[in-house]
């Protein structure tokens, strides 16, 4: 079995899932009950890069030396790479996510690039391993993303039914991004682009199996399911003072809701990114 794994590319995780997937706890209350935890489990390994680098976050954030020879950001950078890197070594992730995680940082780190020098946000603190105001490690936090989006269509199997056309999903996935900067000169198409997001995606479904069968929901209620999470997300990074909006300069407060709209938005161009890799195939 191993060995077949490997050939594939598939992580050690594959092997454990597959295991569970094969287990029969019964009918009843047992079976829901044995879902729930699977579905959970599933989901926590999923997130596993951006769960730890949220711990790493807040640990960082409350015992991390002051008088440190290693400015703060330098280590989450350098312990992002290692995370990386044992996740790697030890087939924890696929190279073909690794390859996803690498776009995502790039694509995050342009962003990061320009919102900081519009004022978008701030890095409150100093570090040597940085691009313009930009650390490094904050390229790992978009990464994070496409690690979860990329594993999870792994790991549950997705299939989907009234997918558009891909060239379709490329064009509004590059409309976002690009209204991400220009928006800042011109007029912000932000309900535009909500409402083509609506129209192209409001037939499409996402089936996924958690234990045999496939279930199903609407594809939209995905990516908000998922943005709302990166929300919370956001909160407990700028509770950390991993990074800081204005307003929070002098104490922290709740990330505003206008953010899930941005993070929505954001969901669509990091599908479409982790598409490049995970082929759309239809339900059996």
């Amino acid at each position: 079995m191993p060995r077949r794994l490997g050939a594939y590319g598939h992580s050690r995780f594959e092997a454990v899932r597959l295991r569970l997937e094969q287990f029969d706890p019964g009918m009843g209350w047992r079976l829901w009950l044995y879902e729930f935890l699977l579905f959970g489990f599933k989901q926590g390994w999923a997130c596993l890069f951006g769960a730890l680098m949220l711990a790493l976050l807040l640990a960082t954030h409350f015992l991390y030396p002051d008088d440190a020879p290693l400015h703060r950001y330098d280590f989450l950078t350098l312990s992002a790479v290692a995370i990386q890197g044992g996740m790697l070594l030890f087939r924890l992730e696929t190279w073909a996510e690794a390859k996803v995680i690498l776009i995502f940082h790039v694509v995050g780190t342009v962003m990061e690039l320009f919102k900081t020098s519009a004022g978008s946000w701030i890095y409150p603190e100093a570090s040597v391993l940085h691009i313009g105001a930009v650390p490094l490690f904050s390229g790992f936090m978009y990464a994070s993303v496409g690690s979860y989006i990329a594993r999870v269509w792994r790991i549950f199997d997705f299939r989907y039914s009234g997918y558009p056309p891909r060239w379709a999903t490329f064009i509004l996935a590059a409309a976002i991004y690009v209204n991400f900067f220009a928006h800042h000169w011109l007029p912000d198409f932000r309900l535009l682009l909500f409402a083509a997001t609506g129209l192209l995606f409001w037939k499409t479904r996402i089936h996924f199996r958690n234990w045999r069968a496939h279930r199903w929901m609407p594809l939209l209620l995905g990516f908000l399911l998922v943005a709302v999470f990166i929300w919370f997300a956001e909160n407990i990074g700028t509770f950390a003072r991993a990074w800081s909006y204005p307003g929070q300069e002098d104490g922290w407060e709740p990330v505003g809701l206008a953010k899930l709209g941005s993070w929505y938005l954001l969901m669509l161009i990091s599908f479409v990114l982790v598409n490049l890799v995970n082929p759309v195939r239809e339900p059996d």
